[in-house]
């Protein structure tokens, strides 16, 4: 296998960067021509063989192959229903030598391609941003403790467990005893202002209890006034109809 021309490479130096390919500047040896991607012009990241054995970044050719529907490199057609996946050629990718790509930042290490993930997670060179809400700045890993010292938006609970979150202002005047003793007294003063007014509630409900049952009392009372009524309504109905059937008959006895 033969090396990539320098000049080749550094035509498109970018060209990895949008799209499938590695950098190639990030390998600490310069990569083999073979396995460069023609149409990025970076190191094959997830290579794929067409039928024709011309070999590509998976990424890359599926997006040629959405404008053309041939080989970039010898013309011929290629259906995407016959691209295979080249796990060896990949892992033999992954296990060579690339820099960190803090390098810039004073990061020395190389490392394998596939620990790249891994690296960079644990990188003191890489530039992250303040974990405290509100602060805006972006420093390098190595630095964040020295700057939590310092953050105005550190915020930490309390070590002995309180609950109390604290600021650099108020760690230092910072009372467990005090701060337990006001949101006990706090906490009893929300608890007598709800006892309150759940009183409050069960008296008027007792109130509105006591005035139903006076109505309910008062429709009883009603209601057995009127089946008096009708009881002496059905009565004197009574008398008035055997009056009514008692004269005939005493007239028909006097004729």
């Amino acid at each position: 296998m033969t090396s990539v021309p320098i000049g080749q490479v550094q035509a498109q130096p970018e060209a990895s960067a949008h799209s499938g390919g590695y950098d190639v500047e990030l390998f600490v040896d310069t990569p083999d021509y073979d396995l460069i991607c023609t149409i990025c012009q970076g190191v094959l990241r997830c290579p794929v063989r067409a039928a024709c054995h011309h070999i590509f970044c998976k990424k890359c050719i599926l997006q040629w192959l959405k404008r053309q529907e041939t080989c970039p490199c010898c013309r011929k057609p290629v259906n995407p229903s016959l691209i295979f996946v080249m796990f060896k050629l990949s892992k033999s990718i992954g296990r060579m030598k690339i820099k960190c790509k803090n390098e810039i930042r004073g990061c020395t290490e190389t490392f394998p391609l596939s620990e790249q993930y891994c690296h960079t997670m644990s990188c003191l060179y890489e530039l992250i941003p303040c974990p405290y809400q509100g602060c805006r700045a972006q420093l390098l890993r190595r630095d964040l403790d020295i700057h939590a010292r310092h953050c105005e938006h550190w915020r930490q609970p309390c070590h002995m467990g309180c609950g109390a979150i604290l600021s650099h202002r108020t760690q230092a005047q910072h009372n467990c005893y005090k701060q337990l003793r006001q949101e006990y007294e706090a906490r009893q003063k929300n608890h007598r202002a709800i006892a309150i007014a759940l009183q409050k509630k069960m008296r008027r409900m007792q109130s509105t209890m006591a005035h139903m049952k006076r109505q309910i009392g008062l429709i009883c009372e009603s209601l057995e006034v009127m089946d008096e009524v009708e009881e002496v309504d059905e009565d004197d109905l009574r008398e008035t109809t055997g009056s009514f059937s008692g004269t005939p008959n005493s007239s028909n006895r006097s004729c």
